[in-house]
């Protein structure tokens, strides 16, 4: 009885709760695809070039398999017209598109929470999305418009460390809302991009 105790005991205190990991990741990246793509008018259709854009998102994972996430993006200049390899000067818009989503996280730690790693996951969610652009020499009123929005995607953790490691990130967006044609805002309809972006992630906890 008394070695069984001992052993109890032993086993008792060698195991550890699965841990839960903050991880923030300060990002760079370019939209691309769907409205990221195309500017159409009536019968004026270009491309826009494509720009880097920024971020960051915050992330909570509960022992490195289901986790939340919030995400906030930045690309501005969106609506930034070419034609062909220069860009088109009789525009000269002010633009920018910015998201703020809440994200369910469901990641496949390989190799362990701590230490070298790979972590590749799935990631989905709504929030918000804010559309805006003006442009120069009061040539229109200002456009805007915040409506809901979603995103789906995934991506790949790769740590060289506790603290440190690299993230791959590939996410698709789309308005959830039809907005207005009328007032000063902008008409989300069938507004979507995919995002790709690589960034730093710092681990902590675990």
């Amino acid at each position: 009885m008394v070695r069984a105790a001992l052993v109890l005991v032993i086993l008792g205190s060698a195991a550890k709760p699965a841990s839960a990991d903050w991880l923030l990741t300060p990002y760079v990246g370019v939209v691309f695809g769907g409205s990221a793509n195309n500017f159409n008018v009536n019968d004026l259709s270009d491309e826009f070039e494509q720009r880097i854009s920024f971020g960051g998102s915050l992330t909570w994972m509960g022992a490195g398999i289901v986790g939340l996430e919030v995400d906030y993006h930045l690309a501005p200049n969106f609506y930034q017209i070419t034609g062909g390899t220069e860009d088109v000067e009789l525009f000269d818009l002010d633009s920018s598109v910015q998201t703020l989503m809440a994200n369910f996280v469901l990641g496949a730690p390989i190799g362990g929470t701590s230490g070298f790693g790979v972590r590749p996951y799935a990631v989905a969610g709504i929030g918000l999305m804010r559309a805006s652009l003006s442009g120069a020499d009061d040539l229109f009123d200002n456009l805007s418009s915040n409506e809901l929005g979603m995103n789906v995607g995934g991506g790949l953790h790769v740590f060289f460390s506790d603290a440190v490691g690299l993230r791959g990130d590939a996410r698709y967006f789309r308005a959830l809302q039809q907005g207005d044609d009328g007032g000063d805002d902008l008409d989300l309809e069938d507004f979507d991009f995919w995002r790709a972006t690589v960034g730093v992630t710092f681990r902590f906890g675990g």
